[in-house]
């Protein structure tokens, strides 16, 4: 019988990370501008800065909000045993409220590390 799957040609080389890493050059090893030219690595703390230098956003404010509104109204209903119709009033309550709180909390937070990234750089 005819095989209905086409077989691989080359090998699948993910990591556990889920990248997958091209095959070893076998000249020489990259140097530093080799790597930093390729503009692919950052390093984690220039992501984790660039993420937290970002403005909040109402979307994100709410997203969070609905995700801790959504655990607490979980948390209302099957631990505690709220009924339902309350349960749910009070979640819808606690989203309302957790989302200004989020993000004017987040808006503070933005502008104290501006401001100290802006003295730092005088």
């Amino acid at each position: 019988m005819a095989q209905t799957k086409k077989k691989r040609r080359r090998k699948h080389r993910g990591n556990a990370a889920g990248t997958v890493e091209v095959r070893g050059r076998a000249a020489h090893k990259r140097t530093d501008e080799e790597r930093k030219a390729s503009g692919k690595e950052m390093s984690s703390a220039d992501r984790r800065r660039e993420r937290m230098m970002r403005a909040p956003t109402w979307k994100s404010a709410a997203t969070r909000a609905a995700m801790a509104a959504a655990v607490f109204g979980l948390l209302l209903a099957f631990l505690i045993k709220t009924p339902i119709a309350q349960a749910i009033s009070l979640t819808v309550f606690v989203f309302l409220f957790y989302v200004p709180l989020g993000y004017y909390t987040d808006l503070m937070l933005y502008r104290r590390r501006t401001r100290v990234e802006a003295k730092a750089k005088t």
